[in-house]
Order: C-alpha cells, then sequence, then structure tokens
C-alpha cells in the first residue's frame, strides 16, 4: 500500500510495533507514513547511549509528526538500557520492602531523566501485579510486594515521579498476573479466583492507579473465570469496560500487551484479537516484532470498521485518549544526551546508588 486511506490511517494509529535492528527498515519505514502511533525498542534495537539516541532521534524527524517512543524500563532484571551512564536499579521487590513512597518516587524521576536524555516518551511502568505466588515464573521480584496496599502505594509513587519528569508511566498487567503459574509469553495462564478475591487483592493497585489520574495501563493476557470466562482480559468487554472503565474509573489510555505472545497467538487468529480488544476497549495495541502480522491487525480493523462490526465511534474514542497521552508527553527530536551526568541526573542517581548499594541485576526478558 503506497498511499494509505484516511480510515487505514486512523486505524494505523490504535498500534505501536516493534522492528528489527537498530536501523529503521523499509517495514517500519512504510508503517510510520501510514499512520501508526508509535514505536518500542527492545534489547535488540539498543546499541550505546549515542546510538540509541540517535535512533531515537532518527525515527522523530523520519516520522515528521508527534510520534511516541516507548520501552520496558522497570530496573531490576527488566532493563532495556544498561550500563554506564545509566543507573542499575534493583528488582522493584527491593522498593516494596523499604516501603518508602518518597523513594519510589525520586526512582521513577530518575527513570524519566534517563529515558528523556534517550527520546524515549513512555514507560512501561510500573509493575501492578501482586507478588502472592512464589511460583510465578514471569513476575515474582518485578513486583513490589505480596500486599496490594503497598503495591497500589509505592506503583502511584512511581508513576508519578515518571510522569513529573515528562515520561508517561504504564501500570501493568491489568487486571493482575501476580498469581499465575504460568508465563503468558509462553502460554495462556488461568485464575479461578472469585469476584471478591479480585477486589480484594489484583484490582487494589489498578483502582489506585485509576483513582490517581494517570497515564495508561496495560492489559494481560490472561483467563478470569470471575470476569468472563475463557476470554482472556485483553479481548473481555466484561473486563475491560465493566471492570477498569465503569467500576474503577479509568479513563487513560488502555494498551495490550504484544498480541504476537503466545497466550493470544497460540490460541487466537491475532486478526481476531485485534477486533475483539478495540470492541473490549483496548485504545491501543503492541505488535511487537514481524511487519507482516501488525499488517494483518491494521487490516483486520480496516474491515471490521468497513462491515460494522466495529463502530467508528470506538475508534474515535481511543484516539481521543491516544491523542490526550501525545499532547502531553510527546516529545519532538531533540539532542539531550548530555543531561545524562548533568547535576540533576547525579543527584538522582547518586542518591539512589548509595541506597541501594551492592545489586547486580540482570535482564532475563527479550
Amino acid at each position: 500500500m503506497t498511499t494509505a486511506s484516511a480510515l487505514y490511517q486512523d486505524c494505523a494509529r490504535l498500534f505501536m510495533v516493534g522492528f528489527p535492528g537498530t536501523r529503521i527498515d523499509s517495514d517500519f519505514a512504510a508503517l510510520m507514513k501510514d499512520g501508526i502511533f508509535g514505536a518500542i525498542l527492545f534489547k535488540r534495537n539498543v546499541g550505546s547511549a549515542q546510538e540509541t539516541a540517535a535512533l531515537c532521534r532518527d525515527i522523530k524527524s523520519r516520522a515528521a509528526r508527534p510520534f511516541i517512543l516507548s520501552v520496558d524500563q522497570e530496573g531490576g532484571r527488566v532493563a532495556r538500557l544498561r550500563g554506564a551512564p545509566f543507573t542499575a536499579l534493583p528488582p522493584m521487590r527491593e522498593l516494596g520492602q523499604r516501603g518508602d513512597e518518597g523513594l519510589a518516587e525520586r526512582v521513577g524521576r530518575l527513570l524519566a531523566h534517563e529515558l528523556r536524555a534517550m527520546g524515549f516518551d513512555w514507560d512501561f511502568a510500573p509493575v501492578l501485579d501482586v507478588d502472592t505466588n512464589p511460583a510465578n515464573p514471569v513476575i515474582g521480584d518485578r513486583s513490589f510486594s505480596r500486599d496490594a496496599q503497598v503495591v497500589a502505594r509505592l506503583g502511584v509513587a512511581l508513576a508519578r515521579g515518571l510522569e513529573a519528569g515528562g515520561v508517561a508511566s504504564c501500570g501493568k498487567h491489568f487486571p493482575g498476573h501476580g498469581d499465575t503459574t504460568t508465563d503468558s509469553h509462553l502460554t495462556l495462564p488461568r485464575l479461578p479466583h472469585d469476584l471478591e478475591r479480585l477486589r480484594r487483592v489484583e484490582l487494589v493497585p489498578f483502582r489506585a492507579f485509576a483513582q490517581a489520574g494517570l497515564a495508561s495501563l496495560m492489559t494481560a493476557h490472561v483467563l478470569f473465570d470471575a470476569l468472563e470466562p475463557g476470554v482472556p482480559a485483553t479481548m473481555s468487554l466484561k473486563a475491560l469496560h465493566g471492570v477498569l472503565r465503569q467500576e474503577l474509573g479509568f479513563d487513560g489510555v488502555l494498551v495490550s500487551d504484544d498480541l504476537e505472545m503466545k497466550a493470544i497467538a497460540g490460541h487466537y487468529s491475532v486478526e481476531e484479537a485485534t477486533v475483539q480488544g478495540t470492541l473490549a476497549g483496548v485504545d491501543l495495541f503492541l505488535v511487537c516484532h514481524h511487519a507482516d502480522v501488525q499488517r494483518r491487525c491494521i487490516e483486520a480493523l480496516v474491515k471490521a470498521v468497513e462491515s460494522g462490526r466495529v463502530p467508528r465511534e470506538r475508534i474515535t474514542e481511543a484516539h481521543r485518549r491516544l491523542a490526550r497521552l501525545q499532547a502531553r508527553f510527546a516529545h519532538p527530536a531533540e539532542d539531550r544526551l548530555a543531561t545524562l551526568g548533568d547535576s540533576e541526573h547525579r543527584a538522582l542517581a547518586d542518591g539512589l546508588a548509595s541506597t541501594f548499594a551492592g545489586k547486580d541485576p540482570t535482564e532475563v526478558l527479550v
């Protein structure tokens, strides 16, 4: 497709994509031209600080419009930016053990400072999952605590620090991935808990996040029997509209976890997941790996709007939320690399380095 139709561009705006390597390839360039909202960078895209900052500037310059760049920079084992000049942060479990909201907010401000220096606008953090299952293979020490109230307090504080520093936060993974025994990157987890338990534990941090008016939340590719049996939360109207929008009152951007994860791609077509997710209330879809899959998802949404299955009003509603996030957090291509090491950065980093001395986080997710 050389010139995208207006409808194609409207639907493409509901997507954020990944791409291979440390340069813009032809597939990604075409998707930018056709109107995607932004891009997510992974370890595969990251070189030195100078190389990564140059890539971010190149992407934003090439887009020639406000274009959001995102990354997973949680601290601990999930951090795409590592080594000098970036600050090594421990897993959030250690932050939770300290229970200090002021410290959590300073961590958020530090993350924002380092991400802004590189050209990022949006951090997919903090994790709001409650660490109730020691056998959980994917959350574990990424969570602040086994106590839902601690997760709520520190998650909101860290997110406020991020947003005060000019970077959108994203709490994840709604309605809660902490008590699963399997990894949604690999299979489709299921939680049998009743609604009373969910309200008492899993939903507590998300309620606090919604009440704080923070920027965004990410869905979980998890089955919740109490909400809509047999339907992953990412595709569930009862979970996303009924619980998150109506019961918890969240009106920020709702972004899906990656549609190419096995929890979705191994059980559904990505096309159907896109359509059902849109109807359920997802505003933005992450499709992180393959250009052909990214195109298939956009085209499926276009066809669903053309057929009347997805109302145009649902696309407009998503655009409204995305525009609000973009207006606040999308930064132009700029050279801020020198702010890594400036007085503000040193003050933030030195204070945290002394607090978390001796930690050696390692990354396991790519």
